[in-house]
């Protein structure tokens, strides 16, 4: 017996050897390429009810592969939820909330499928049954979506230096509105406007952009961008709609009266010492040192003034995003700089029209001469050593330090 069982050794270590390595191959050639695999809970209700919202996908991959899973409808139509993605070996876990590319599969039985497949062909797979009851299918919508102007010119001219986004919201959800830039890669988010509707609630919402010029920063290069609204609600049905805006000319305009320096003189004598009645006069350069041209308006460069007129009384009147020399004084009474110019000879600048207005703009590197003057009828200040400066103001939106109160000088008035 002990004779038989020792001859007998080496076929049945044969047999267990072969039937480990069988075992082993096909762990590594199907049977554990795939393994582990379970979804639980059977039956969701996807309506953001916090109860069985999601189903939980686990399994295991015994080696690198592709892995798929997908729904099949009674149709036998798949719906795939991870299309062929890559995975090393390990194990994994996800969470499916019955949303397939945006959109909640309607109630229904279907059957789950979970594919692999690994770097050498070999294939694995498992299935199962999933229903779902109860799913919130209706989408958001953004209804009347728009955008204004759709040519954008963000340099703080005036003239569609901001775009308003609107659209209408029909339910609860996160709403994102960006553009998309021509490489297609480089997001550029746009903030909403603080209203009594709160971000995500139903109802009207307004963006507005101005591309980051009024924060002092580059807007987006020139060029056309989509812009996108995307919009997902609770279970993650999931809304993009889309249009166009064109920016040109973009940029943060500069500008400034060269070397610091005004010539204030009396035309009559050519010193600084005015009598009443008499005339005070200026000349200065003003220079765009920017990349975008600078609007301005008139009254044109050699304009005169009485010094109980300003600007308003030319019934040329402030205008949001143009830039004009002015000249004020120590103790004046009014408003700062009641003096004001266009930035050079209106002939001399580049002439546009837009939306039926003839404007007026120094391009980037020009120059130009300001000249003015002033016939002191008064002297509100009651004081015989007055000074007087100049300033460049970009009006409704600021005067740099450097373009404030420059130059100033004593003028000595006669009584």
């Amino acid at each position: 017996m002990s004779k038989h069982f020792h001859k007998s050794w080496p076929i049945a270590g044969f047999i267990i050897l072969s039937v480990t390595m069988f075992l082993l191959a096909a762990c590594a050639f199907g049977g554990g390429l795939l393994s582990g695999v379970s979804v639980s809970p059977e039956t969701i209700t996807p309506n953001a009810d916090g109860i069985t919202d999601v189903t939980r996908f686990q399994y295991r991959l015994g080696q690198s592969g592709d892995l798929s899973i997908y729904l099949v409808d009674e149709t036998g139509q798949r719906h795939y939820f991870r299309d062929a993605r890559r995975r090393s070996e390990g194990q994994y876990q996800v969470d499916f909330g019955g949303v397939v590319n945006g959109v909640m599969l309607p109630d229904g039985a279907y059957t789950w499928v979970v594919e692999a497949v690994a770097d050498n062909g070999q294939t694995a797979s498992q299935q199962g049954t999933l229903t779902i009851v109860n799913a919130d299918t209706v989408k958001p919508e953004l209804q009347g979506f728009s955008v204004y102007p759709q040519v954008f010119t963000p340099n703080q001219d005036g003239i569609d230096d901001r775009v308003d986004i609107n659209y209408y919201l029909t339910k609860q959800a996160e709403v994102s509105v960006y553009l998309i830039g021509p490489d297609g890669k480089i997001r550029y988010p746009i903030a909403e406007v603080e209203r009594e509707v709160e971000p995500g609630e139903p109802g009207f919402h307004t963006y507005d952009y101005e591309g980051g010029v009024d924060l002092g920063a580059d807007p987006p290069p020139d060029g056309v961008y989509t812009v996108y609204a995307e919009a997902v609600d609770r279970v993650g049905n999931h809304t993009v709609i889309t249009s166009t805006l064109t920016i040109e000319e973009g940029g943060v305009p500069r500008a400034d009266i060269v070397s610091a320096n005004v010539d204030f003189y009396n035309p009559e004598t050519g010193d600084q010492v005015v009598p009443l009645g008499s005339t005070l006069a200026f000349t200065l350069t003003v220079e765009n040192f920017g990349s975008v041209p600078i609007r301005t308006t008139g009254p044109n460069s050699g304009t005169h003034y009485h010094s109980d007129e300003n600007f308003n009384t030319k019934e040329v009147y402030e205008s949001s995003g143009a830039w004009r020399v002015g000249i004020d004084y120590e103790g004046n009474p009014s408003y700062a700089y009641p003096y004001r110019w266009a930035v050079g000879n209106l002939d001399e600048l580049e002439k546009r029209v837009i939306n039926g207005n003839q404007e007026y703009y120094l391009m980037p590197g020009q120059r130009a001469i300001v000249t003015g003057s002033i016939q002191l009828i008064d002297n509100p200040t009651g004081r015989d050593r007055v000074n007087f400066w100049a300033g460049l103001i970009h009006e409704h939106v600021s005067i740099d330090v450097f373009n404030d109160h420059v130059d100033p000088q004593p003028i000595v008035i006669g009584f």
